[in-house]
């Protein structure tokens, strides 16, 4: 079966012609019994001219590693939390010359929860919970992660919400800890996995530092983990480049 369409304004054709437009998207114009044309819906450039692809700036250090630079992965292998539903772990760090990711890893299970709370469960562990208005508590689904450096200072992934942008040569006062998305799935229909990581910037000094974490409709208190920095700082010292001739790109400081 054939549906016959009017011509498209851009398309030039006879006034007493009828367009026939087949599955193809290709309009087929006859200007007599049994004669048919190819008129194309979507036409090629005039010769000459030519688009322009998008250009995409670097990220500034403080928004994740270089794309360039491949990191060097350190084994943590730690369980942060555990509740009845929920594990928290934090199996890996891949430490760069800026910062390191921390990846997050976690593990949740229905058990006694309803269909609704498994659902609620499982889609706040993606570290995106909506927005909400200060003021007030924190949510309880929002998982909290966070640092503390040695010195007291600190940086959560609750500040990272009310973060603007900055210009690359006006770096922000550190340390900053940014939710990257990961992946997510389930093993049957009663356990969830999903991991994300967490870009830390500057680079931790060679020395302890604290991890915390907190997620109340997980069922999981605040909880606070000592990471050690040296090993840290000792695998950023590893992290190469992809291409070798682009290595200087990456290690030149911002400005």
């Amino acid at each position: 079966m054939r549906v016959q369409r009017t011509p498209p304004r851009n398309v030039w054709a006879p006034a007493d012609l009828k367009g026939l437009v087949n599955f193809s998207g290709i309009a087929m114009v006859s200007g007599r019994p049994g004669g048919y044309r190819e008129v194309m819906f979507f036409e090629a450039l005039p010769a000459g001219e030519e688009t322009t692809a998008p250009v995409w700036p670097e990220l500034p250090p403080w928004s994740g590693p270089s794309a360039l630079e491949t990191g060097a992965v350190l084994a943590v292998e730690q369980t942060v939390a555990r509740s009845p539903n929920v594990v928290l772990r934090l199996p890996t760090i891949r430490a760069f010359r800026s910062g390191c990711m921390l990846d997050v890893e976690v593990v949740s299970r229905q058990g006694g929860l309803s269909d609704d709370d498994w659902w609620d469960l499982r889609t706040s562990a993606f570290g995106a919970y909506r927005g909400f208005r200060g003021g007030g508590p924190l949510p309880s689904k929002l998982l909290r992660l966070g640092v503390r450096f040695a010195d007291g200072r600190k940086a959560t992934t609750i500040e990272q919400r009310r973060r603007g942008t900055r210009a690359r040569d006006d770096p922000p006062a550190g340390p900053l800890l940014s939710w990257r998305p990961g992946s997510s799935g389930m093993h049957g229909r009663e356990v969830g996995f999903s991991g994300f990581g967490l870009w830390l910037w500057p680079l931790p000094a060679a020395e302890v530092f604290e991890f915390a974490a907190e997620w109340p409709f997980g069922g999981i208190g605040l909880t606070i983990i000592e990471l050690d920095g040296a090993p840290i700082a000792a695998a950023a010292s590893r992290s190469g480049s992809y291409w070798p001739e682009t290595e200087q790109a990456w290690r030149t400081p911002p400005g």
